[in-house]
C-alpha cells in the first residue's frame, strides 16, 4: 500500500479508524520520508522545540502479584528490587516538592499492586489533594481500576492515569498470564469514564513482532478517544526477570514507532519513557524530532536507573529545547505556541 505525504492540516483531526495496513505503509518509508511527516505533525500540533517533564516515584515498591516477565517489582522473580509498603503521605509530598524544584510539570506516582483496595483509596485522594496544591499536574499508575475507584480519584482531582497495554492483544499472553487484555481495556474505558485523561502507551523490545508493535499502536489510535499521553518503553533487561537477554532493539525501528506514534496520535503527548539510559543522545535527538515531547525526568524509574538531571538539561540546552509548562497550557493555545516556534 503506497502512503502519499500526508497533509498535517489533516492529520490535526484526530482518526479513529487506521488499520493496519497503514501503519506497516508508514513504517516501510524511507526513514526520512516518515520523520518528515511525523515532525510535520508534531509542528502543526505543539511547539516544535519543548518537550514536557514528568518525575516518576515509586510510592508502593515490589511484591507485585502479577507475572509481567518484563517487571523486576513482580513477586514471581529473584530481583533485586525489595517489597517496601505504601510511603507516608508526607514523604511522597516532600518528593513531590523537589520534583517541582527541578522543574517538572508533572508528578507520577506508581505503585506495584493488582490494583488498590477500596481502605487505600483516602490515602491516595489525600495524596492528590496534597500534590495539587503544590501546581503539580498529578498522574497515578495503581494497577487495575473499578468504575467507583476511578471515580473517587477522578473526584479528587487526579488529572492522569497510567494503564499501560503493553503490547498486541495477540501477544499479550506471551508475557502476562495473571490478568488479561480485556482487562487492560476495561480499566482504560473506566478511567474514560471518570474524567480522568489516559496516560496509555507499550514496551518495546519483549520479543514481539514488528507487527505486534504496530497493532499495539493501531489499538490505542482507534479507541473512542486516543491516550493524551502515549509513553513508548524500550525494555530495561533486568536479572532475574525471564527477559533479561532479550535482543537488543534496533535504534531505528524504535524511532520509527515514536514516529508512527506520533502521525496516528497528532494530539497526545508522546513520551520518551523506559530505556533512556541506553540511548545515545542523537538517538534521543531523532526521538524528539520524531515527534517525542515528553520525558521522565530524575534518576529512577521507579526502581531502574535513569539519565541524571543535569544530563538531561545539558541535552535540551545543547538541541536548544526548552521544558513545557504542561499545567499552564490549554489545548487552544497550542496553535499560537505553534505559531511562535516557526517564525
Amino acid at each position: 500500500m503506497e502512503v502519499k505525504e500526508l497533509n498535517t492540516k489533516k492529520t490535526a483531526k484526530t482518526r479513529h479508524h487506521w488499520n493496519l495496513k497503514e501503519l506497516e505503509a508508514l513504517f516501510n518509508l524511507p526513514f526520512n520520508d516518515l520523520l518528515f511527516q511525523a515532525h510535520s505533525v508534531h509542528r502543526n500540533n505543539f511547539p516544535a522545540n519543548s518537550v514536557q517533564i514528568s518525575t516518576l516515584l515509586s510510592i508502593k515498591t515490589g511484591g507485585c502479584p502479577e507475572d509481567c516477565k518484563y517487571c523486576p517489582q513482580s513477586a514471581h522473580y529473584e530481583t533485586s528490587v525489595k517489597k517496601e509498603k505504601l510511603l507516608d503521605v508526607q514523604e511522597i509530598l516532600n518528593q513531590a516538592q523537589k520534583a517541582k524544584a527541578a522543574g517538572a510539570s508533572r508528578f507520577c506516582m506508581g505503585a506495584a499492586w493488582r490494583s488498590p483496595k477500596d481502605k487505600d483509596i483516602p490515602i491516595l485522594v489525600d495524596v492528590i489533594s496534597g500534590v495539587k496544591s503544590l501546581g503539580l499536574e498529578t498522574c497515578m499508575t495503581l494497577g487495575m481500576l473499578s468504575k467507583s475507584q476511578a471515580k473517587s480519584l477522578s473526584d479528587a482531582g487526579l488529572d492522569y492515569y497510567n494503564h499501560n497495554i503493553d503490547t498486541s492483544e495477540e501477544y499479550y499472553n506471551e508475557i502476562i498470564t495473571t490478568r488479561t487484555f480485556q482487562d487492560r481495556l476495561d480499566t482504560i474505558a473506566n478511567i474514560s469514564e471518570s474524567g480522568m485523561k489516559t496516560c496509555c502507551g507499550g514496551i518495546i523490545g519483549m520479543g514481539e513482532s514488528n507487527e505486534d508493535r504496530l497493532k499495539m499502536l493501531l489499538t490505542l489510535a482507534n479507541l473512542p478517544e486516543p491516550p493524551q499521553s502515549v509513553p513508548i518503553n524500550m525494555l530495561v533487561k533486568v536479572k532475574g526477570t525471564p527477559m533479561e537477554a532479550n535482543s537488543t532493539v534496533d535504534n531505528f525501528d524504535f524511532v520509527r514507532m515514536i514516529a508512527i506514534a506520533r502521525i496516528i496520535m497528532p494530539k497526545s503527548y508522546v513520551r520518551l519513557s523506559a530505556g533512556r539510559e541506553e540511548m545515545s543522545d542523537e538517538m534521543q535527538a531523532l526521538c524528539f524530532f520524531a515527534g517525542a515531547n515528553s520525558i521522565f525526568y530524575g534518576e529512577k524509574l521507579l526502581t531502574q536507573p535513569n539519565p541524571s538531571q543535569n544530563k538531561d538539561m545539558q541535552l535540551f540546552k545543547r538541541l536548544k529545547i526548552t521544558p513545557l509548562e504542561l499545567a499552564n497550557i490549554e489545548s487552544t493555545e497550542n496553535e499560537d505556541l505553534c505559531k511562535k516556534a516557526v517564525i
